[in-house]
């Protein structure tokens, strides 16, 4: 059974993670907008991944006996001034969720809730990937400027991202 703490927790995760798509999902749509169809690509991808992310802790609770519940997602930003603004943007929310995964993480030490940290342990080693890969985009654009030839460059190269099922979802 899980300890109603941890549930809540994962709960405001699940949460967490639909806004996190949602916001994802707005940058696509922006970036579509714009023109700029790779990096709308690169965020569609993002909003999927979101939405499998709250997807794998709904199976979690549910494995667990838990009860999930879904709030309303809070309006999110729906312009940017730039990919770089953007992918700024990103970073920033991508280091706040990594900040959450840790703050169940310690929760579920503090109750001994083994299955709970292991779970969690995927979604660690995602964070770091999730911020990785961010950072590694704003080092390009920072280093492209305003050059169009290279911005050009870049969008194809975000529009070949492909999209793949997370291990926790591809293995049930």
């Amino acid at each position: 059974m899980l300890n109603k703490s941890i549930e809540e927790a994962i709960n405001r995760q699940i949460n967490a993670e639909f806004w996190s798509a949602y916001l994802y999902l707005s940058m696509a749509c922006h970036f579509e907008y714009a023109g700029r169809s790779g990096v709308a690509n690169w965020f569609r991808i993002q909003w999927k991944e979101e939405m499998d992310h709250a997807q794998i802790f709904i199976n979690y609770i549910y494995a667990r006996g838990g009860k999930v519940k879904l709030e309303p997602i809070a309006e999110v930003p729906d312009t940017w001034e730039n990919e770089a603004d953007a992918f700024r943007a990103t970073l920033a929310h991508e280091q706040k969720v990594t900040a959450l995964i840790n703050d169940i993480y310690a929760l579920a030490d503090k109750e001994h809730d083994y299955a709970t940290r292991e779970k969690l342990n995927w979604f660690v080693a995602e964070q770091v990937e999730e911020e990785e890969n961010v950072r590694d985009l704003l080092d390009k654009y920072e280093l492209i400027g305003n050059d169009g030839t290279g911005l050009y460059q870049l969008d194809r190269e975000l529009a070949a991202r492909a999209y793949t099922t997370p291990a926790p979802l591809a293995e049930k």
